[in-house]
C-alpha cells in the first residue's frame, strides 16, 4: 500500500541538528544512487525535485551542501530545467554531475552546445591538476575510468572554472571554481561503473563540505522512536503486515516505541512461500507479542483469481482484494486512529517526477486508489527516508533475526506472477515445494547472501518426460537469480553447472509435477521488469 488516501503524516526527516545534503534533481534515471552513496559515507541526503527548491525551501532545509543530478534534458533547449539561483548564493559547496554541470555553467555565464560527438558508457578521464576533489585517489598525468552519458557538452566555462580533467569527447570533464568550492563533472560518480566514484562523492562530503558523517541507524532508530511517540501520542495504530522486510522492520520499531498499541493485520493470500505464513504468524504473536490478527483468506484470493491470466490484472485484483479484508478487520479494532505503513524513500521519489509529474505505475498491486476515505486516519511512516539496505541496517540494530532481514525481495503478489497464466491452488503447491528446494540447495552451497533476488518459476508449459520405467506429462519450472548493487539494474548469477545439476535433480525428484528445469540467463537493464 504505497499510496493513500489517509492523511498525510509529518516528516520523519532526522533534525535539523543533523548534517545534511541537499541533491537536486533534474531527472536522472541515477538520481537515487546518489543518494545512496551519500548515505554510505555517514551523511544524511535528501532528493528534491529542481521545480520544487526554491529560496524558502533552502532557507527551511539549510543544506551544508548541494548535488546537482544529471537528467535526460538539454540545456540548449529554453524550456529546459535550471537550479534555482539561489543554490549560487548560500556559500555551500556544490558538486555539478553532467545536466547538473551543464546548467551550472550556463547560468554562471558559460556555453553549452549540442552537435559534438556524444559519449555513452566506459571513457577514460586523465587528471591535468591536483584538487581536494579526488584526494588520495587519483593523480596528476593518470587516467581513470568512469561513466559518461551526455550529447551535449560544455565548450565554454563560467568564470572562475579552469579545467583539471578531460576525457577524449568532454574537454570539461572536470572543472572547478576552488575559490567558491563550485565542482562540476562531465561523467557520473554515483554509479558502479565509476570505480572510485563512491570515493570522490566522500571527498566532497568530507574533505570539501567539512562533513563528520553522523548518520547512523542506532541515531535514527532513536530518533524515529521519539518522532512515533510524538506523532500518535495515547493513539492506537494498525500495521498491515506482509511478511516482508519493510512492513516487518515498520512493525517492530513501532512497537518498541508504543508497545500494545500498535496491532497488525497480516492478510495471507495464499501466494506466499512455503512457511512463510507461519514464520511471520510466530515472529510477531509468539516472539514479539505484538497483537496479531491472522486473517488467512487464500481460498478467497484464489477464487477471485480463477480465469485470470493477465498480469496487470492479477496485480490489481490482488491489491483491491487485500484493501478489502485489511479494512473489514481494521474495523474491528476500535478507537485506532493511525495507520503504519512500510513506505520507503524510493516511493515518496518516485511518486512525483522531476520531468514530467507522477512516475509511471509499477507496484500496480499497490497503487489502486488507496485506503478508503470513510477510515479517516492518519498515516504512520517511518521509514519514508529509508533505502532497501538502510531498512535492513534498522532491522538488524532492532535485533530482528537475520531470517527476515536478510531474506531476498518478494513482490506483494507473490506467486501470481511467478506463475504465468491462470493461477491454481495446484500450480501454487507446486511452486512452493520447487522454490523451497531451490533456496535450499543456495543456502548449502553458501550462495545466498551473495545473490540480491532469487526464486522460482512455474512455466504455462508441459512436456513429456520419461521418468524410471514411465511416461511423464509435468510441467516446466525456471530458476532465476539475479546480482545488483541496487535493484535498478541485475545480472544473472553465474552459478557452476554442479549446483544448477543439484538442484533440477532434487527439484525433478521431490516435486510432483515437474519434469524439466531451466535456467534464465535474462540480464535486467534499467526499466524492465520480472517474469510475469
Amino acid at each position: 500500500m504505497a499510496q493513500s488516501t489517509a492523511k498525510s503524516a509529518p516528516s520523519t526527516a532526522p533534525s535539523s541538528s543533523h548534517e545534511r545534503v541537499l541533491i537536486i534533481d533534474f531527472g536522472s534515471q541515477v538520481t537515487q544512487l546518489i543518494a545512496r552513496r551519500v548515505r554510505e559515507s555517514g551523511v544524511y541526503c535528501e532528493i528534491h525535485p529542481f521545480n520544487k527548491v526554491d529560496a524558502a525551501f533552502l532557507k527551511a532545509y539549510a543544506p551544508q551542501a548541494i548535488i546537482f543530478s544529471g537528467g535526460p534534458a538539454s540545456v540548449t533547449e529554453g524550456e529546459s530545467p535550471r537550479a534555482p539561483e539561489e543554490a549560487f548564493k548560500l556559500g555551500v559547496p556544490i558538486l555539478a554531475i553532467c545536466y547538473g554541470q551543464q546548467t551550472m555553467h550556463v547560468q554562471l555565464g558559460g556555453v553549452v552546445e549540442g552537435g559534438h560527438a556524444r559519449e555513452f558508457g566506459r571513457a577514460d578521464v586523465e587528471i591535468k591538476k591536483s584538487s581536494p576533489l579526488f584526494e588520495g585517489c587519483w593523480s596528476v598525468g593518470e587516467r581513470y575510468p568512469v561513466w559518461m552519458s551526455h550529447g551535449d557538452r560544455v565548450t565554454e566555462l563560467a568564470s572562475g572554472f579552469e579545467v583539471i580533467a578531460t576525457s577524449e569527447n568532454a574537454p570539461f570533464a572536470i572543472a572547478v571554481d576552488e575559490k567558491r568550492r563550485f565542482y562540476s563533472t562531465m561523467f557520473h560518480p554515483e554509479v558502479v561503473h565509476t570505480p572510485d566514484g563512491a570515493k570522490l562523492l566522500r571527498n566532497f562530503t568530507h574533505r570539501i563540505a567539512g562533513l563528520k558523517g553522523d548518520w547512523t541507524m542506532a541515531a535514527f532508530k532513536d530518533e524515529a522512536i521519539a518522532r512515533i511517540r510524538a506523532q500518535v501520542g495515547d493513539g492506537t495504530v494498525i500495521c498491515g503486515l506482509s511478511g516482508g522486510v519493510d512492513s516487518s522492520v515498520a512493525a517492530v520499531l513501532i512497537h518498541e516505541a508504543i508497545g500494545d498499541r500498535l496491532h497488525c493485520v497480516f492478510v495471507d493470500h495464499g501466494l506466499m512461500r512455503k512457511d512463510e505464513g507461519r514464520q511471520v504468524v510466530s515472529l510477531f504473536r509468539d516472539h514479539y507479542n505484538i497483537p496479531l490478527i491472522h486473517a488467512d483468506e487464500s481460498e478467497r484470493f484464489l477464487g477471485a483469481l480463477a480465469g485470470v491470466s493477465d498480469p496487470e490484472v492479477k496485480r490489481k485484483t490482488i491489491g483491491k482484494l487485500f484493501i478489502d479484508v485489511f479494512e473489514e478487520k481494521a474495523n474491528g479494532i476500535g478507537g485506532a486512529a493511525f495507520l503504519a505503513q512500510g513506505t520507503l524513500y524510493p516511493d515518496v521519489i518516485e511518486s512525483v517526477s522531476a520531468i514530467g509529474g507522477p512516475s509511471v505505475t509499477i507496484k500496480s498491486h499497490h497503487n489502486v486508489g488507496g485506503l478508503p476515505e470513510r477510515m479517516n486516519m492518519k498515516l504512520v511512516e517511518p521509514l519514508r527516508d529509508l533505502f532497501k539496505d538502510e531498512v535492513r541496517a534498522l532491522g538488524r540494530e532492532l535485533g530482528l533475526p537475520e531470517t527476515f532481514v536478510g531474506r531476498h525481495p518478494f513482490p506483494g503478489p507473490g506467486l501470481a506472477i511467478r506463475i504465468p497464466g491462470e493461477i491454481t491452488k495446484e500450480k501454487c503447491d507446486i511452486l512452493r515445494e520447487a522454490d523451497a528446494v531451490y533456496l535450499d540447495e543456495i543456502r548449502k552451497a553458501g550462495l545466498y547472501d551473495k545473490i540480491w533476488q532469487a526464486f522460482a518459476v512455474l512455466l504455462p508449459v508441459k512436456t513429456v518426460g520419461v521418468m524410471g520405467d514411465g511416461r511423464t506429462y509435468e510441467y516446466v519450472c525456471a530458476l532465476r537469480a539475479v546480482t545488483s548493487s541496487d535493484g535498478m539494474t541485475a545480472d544473472f548469477f553465474p552459478y557452476s553447472m554442479d549446483f544448477l545439476g543439484r538442484a533440477a535433480t532434487r527439484i525433478i525428484n521431490e516435486v510432483r509435477g515437474v519434469n524439466r528445469v531451466v535456467y534464465d540467463v535474462t540480464s535486467k537493464p534499467p526499466g524492465t521488469i520480472e517474469w510475469e
